[in-house]
This record gives structure tokens, C-alpha cells and sequence, in this order.
């Protein structure tokens, strides 16, 4: 044991390991709590060369490595829990160079998402993936995730957003993919393979983010809505009237969870609805927007409607949805993130909700989802009396339920938190044997010696 401390501190540096039990614990999880971390050490690179010795020494020594970014992953993407080497990019932070012709910056993997956020503001521009952990998420991360969040409807996922990336693969060799062009019409575009990977092909070290205009002044109007299968109603009047930036849904319920937690007062005081829609847009499109509130309001899809009228209420009215998630945490829920076409969402949530009410009527179920984009969160809440090892294996339970009924729908078991270790045996429910087999094949290209992120996405 002396021994491979010596050699990953000769790597990294005394002051970039860490071994002591604090920090196993710390950088062993993600915000998945359904496993105990244990690794064997926890590294800080501080640059390229020092994550391709690491991979080098991972190769001889026949040992794991896990990445670690702001660990705030949702299916057990980045937790070490067989003695691996925690590679944290936290110290590889930082924004390399701005082109201003191209509109691209690089940066490296370790930048939080927030910051690259605010960087594009000083330039006057505008970096659109956005979610509620963009204050400590990290690119790297965001782009092994292919994080999607509350913009997606209008601006894609981070994928449509990477420009090009330097990766190092489970072999050591240091790629540079795409070289940040716009068109390059040369076979393979290996960057959208690393691009969701979860960190199983190597590992993220630099990016090259596009960005483009900022918005003009935005607005958000909050909806109250009787019955979930006028939402999509809803969502395609205001669609056809103006562009919008963000539709959001959450129900009753999460609200409660939110005025709990918060302390903040119910958006509609004098009545309750079972559904709410959150919708953003350009203020100079208010017009449009309340001609469409109009039209749902008269055929009754939507009961009632309170917009923004200055930039503080806009953000307060985003904390009904951002705030969800913080909300519940202590319930320990269990998170099932999954997608369907825009079309089928109302008949699909019937489905689950009947099955649920059916079969699992102990369980508190807390909808919310960016349901512009198909993307719909289902979180089952933690009975109080209830053992952590005991709820997680009936959620399980409810999981390949509620995945088959994805699979009849044709969606995905995981639209924008990853597949980890929480929903790899799920796979077969969106990924054919073909796939399966073909995902494994180009592990082997990449990873010869499965020491990057074994056991996750794939089994």
C-alpha cells in the first residue's frame, strides 16, 4: 500500500491526494444515496499530463478510476464504491482562451457551469444549458451527462453546445476532437461518443463551448392547470403564438414540498390546482403570450395565471420549479428520469400514474419535468418508517414497472441524468441487444482494461 501511495503522490503531489476518511466520504458520492463510497484515494490533477500519467499508472496497476466533478449526478454516475482512485478536476478550473470571431471559450473540465455562465455575460453573450445545480455542476460532468435542463426546449442539450473537446482515452492517449470546426465532413465525429459517455471511455480534460446573443428580457408566466392531459394543450397554443425559452410542469404536491422547505408563499392564494406550467419568452412577446393565455383560459385548459413584472419576480416565480428538488431531498426520494415524444406525454403519465395508484398506493409520488422537451421527473418519497435498504428495493420494483411502460412508449429510461450504476441493469428497456453489444465493443476500443468508470452505464 505504501508503495502505490508513493507512486500517485510522485503523479499528482503530496498536496493533491487525499486519503483520510472525510474525503473518501465526500468525493466516494454523488447526490445518488443509495450506496456507500468506498475508495481508495481521492487525486487532484492539475493538468493534461498528470491525468494521462494517472491513466498509465491506472493501466499497469490494474486499478479503477472514477471522475469527479461537483458530483451532483442523480444515478450513481461518480460513486467509487470498489477501492477506486477518485480523479476530482475540481483544481483543472480554469477558462483557457476566448475566441471572439468564433464565439467559442476553453475551458477545462473542471469549471463550474455557473461560472461559464457568467463569463459569457461579461462578453455579452449568452450560454443557454442550464439547471438548478449550475452552481456547483462542472463542463465535465455536464458534458459525460450531456446535461439537458430548463432550456432545452429551445436551445438543445450541451451537446448541440461543444464545439470541440480534448479527451484522454482508457488507453493514456490524449485525442483532440473535432478541433472546434463547424463543418468537418471526415467520417466519425468521435466527440459525440464521449459526449454521454459517463466518464467509461476516458476521461473529459478540455472543451470548446459555443455560445451565442443574449436573450432579450425575459418573462415567466405562471400557469394553473386542471387536469395534466390539457398541458399539452397548452403547451401547443403558447407554441404557436410565440418562441418560447422554457414550459415546465410540476404538480400540487411538489408545491407543498417547496412552501414547506422554503418558507414561500402559494403562488395562488384564493385556489389550488393539480398542475402548474411554468413558460419563459422574450418580454417584447407578451402580446403574443397573452392572446394564447386568452384561448386556453377560454376553453378552460388553463384556471387562472400570474406573470412577471420585474426581473425579481421572475426569479421568485422560477423557485416553485427549481426549488422541487432541494425540497424533497430529505425524503431521500428515489428519481426515475424519463422521456417520451412531446405527443405521447399526456397518455404515458396516465399510464404510469394508474399503475402507481394501483399497485404502490403507500408511496407519495412528486411530478415535475421539462415537459417542452418530453422530459418528465418521477420521484418517489421515502416513508418515514421506512429503511433505506427496504424502500430502495420496492422502488426498484416500481422502476422496471414504471421502465416497461417507458420501453411500450418508445422513451428513454434516463432523459438527462445518465444511465450509472442506478439504471444499468435497466438498459435493455431503450437500447436493443444490437446497441448493447456495439456500446460494449467501443468500450473495448477506448478502454482495453476497463479502468475507466467500470460497472457504470454498462454491466
Amino acid at each position: 500500500m505504501d508503495d502505490f501511495v508513493d507512486a500517485l503522490t510522485e503523479i499528482v503531489g503530496s498536496e493533491a491526494f487525499k486519503s483520510d476518511a472525510e474525503a473518501l466520504q465526500k468525493y466516494g458520492l454523488d447526490w445518488t444515496r443509495f450506496y456507500s463510497p468506498d475508495p481508495v484515494a481521492i487525486v487532484f490533477p492539475t493538468n493534461i499530463e498528470m491525468v494521462q500519467r494517472l491513466v498509465k499508472f491506472a493501466n499497469e496497476q490494474k486499478v479503477a478510476l472514477v471522475p469527479s466533478g461537483g458530483r451532483t449526478g442523480l444515478s450513481g454516475g461518480c460513486v467509487a464504491r470498489n477501492q477506486e482512485v477518485v480523479v476530482s478536476f475540481e483544481k483543472m478550473n480554469r477558462i483557457l482562451e476566448f475566441n471572439e470571431d468564433d464565439n467559442t471559450v476553453r475551458v477545462e473540465a473542471g469549471l463550474i457551469t455557473g461560472e461559464l455562465q457568467a463569463f459569457a455575460t461579461s462578453k455579452d453573450l449568452y450560454y443557454p444549458v442550464d439547471f438548478a445545480s449550475a452552481g456547483s455542476s462542472q463542463i465535465g460532468g455536464n458534458i459525460a451527462t450531456n446535461a439537458g435542463g430548463i432550456k432545452v426546449l429551445r436551445y438543445g442539450l450541451t451537446r448541440d453546445w461543444v464545439a470541440g473537446l480534448k479527451v484522454v482515452t482508457g488507453s493514456g492517449e490524449l485525442m483532440h476532437l473535432n478541433k472546434d470546426l463547424v463543418k468537418n465532413a471526415t467520417g466519425y465525429d468521435l466527440r459525440h461518443l464521449f459526449i454521454g459517455s459517463e466518464g467509461t471511455l476516458g476521461f473529459i480534460v478540455e472543451a470548446t463551448i459555443r455560445l451565442i446573443r443574449k436573450p432579450r428580457d425575459l418573462t415567466v408566466a405562471l400557469l394553473a392547470v386542471p387536469a395534466m392531459t390539457d398541458i399539452i394543450a397548452v403547451l401547443r397554443v403558447f407554441r404557436g403564438q410565440v418562441e418560447l425559452s422554457a414550459f415546465e410542469f410540476f404538480s400540487e404536491a411538489a408545491v407543498v414540498h417547496v412552501l414547506n422547505h422554503s418558507g414561500l408563499s402559494h403562488p395562488f392564494p384564493s385556489m389550488r390546482a393539480n398542475y402548474y406550467v411554468l413558460l419563459e419568452f422574450e418580454t417584447d412577446h407578451e402580446a403574443e403570450a397573452m392572446q394564447a393565455f386568452e384561448i386556453c383560459s377560454q376553453r378552460k385548459w388553463v384556471v387562472d395565471g400570474v406573470v412577471s413584472q420585474s426581473g425579481q419576480q421572475r426569479e421568485s416565480l422560477w423557485r416553485y420549479r427549481e426549488d422541487i428538488s432541494e425540497s424533497i431531498t430529505s425524503h431521500t426520494p428515489y428519481k426515475i428520469d424519463v422521456s417520451v415524444r412531446i405527443s405521447r406525454v399526456s397518455e404515458f403519465l396516465a399510464a404510469v400514474e394508474q399503475k402507481l395508484i394501483e399497485e404502490y398506493p403507500e408511496f407519495e409520488i412528486i411530478w415535475f419535468g421539462h415537459i417542452g422537451d418530453g422530459n418528465l421527473h418521477l420521484n418517489i418519497l421515502k416513508p418515514d418508517d421506512w429503511t433505506i435498504a427496504d424502500f430502495k428495493l420496492s422502488c426498484e420494483e416500481v422502476s422496471e414497472r414504471v421502465l416497461a411502460i417507458v420501453e411500450q412508449y418508445e422513451g428513454s429510461i434516463s432523459a438527462e441524468h445518465g444511465v450509472g450504476l442506478l439504471k444499468r441493469d435497466q438498459l435493455r428497456f431503450t437500447r436493443s441487444e444490437a446497441e448493447i453489444r456495439i456500446l460494449k465493443s467501443l468500450k473495448q476500443v477506448f478502454d482495453p482494461n476497463e479502468v475507466m468508470n467500470p460497472g457504470k452505464l454498462l454491466s
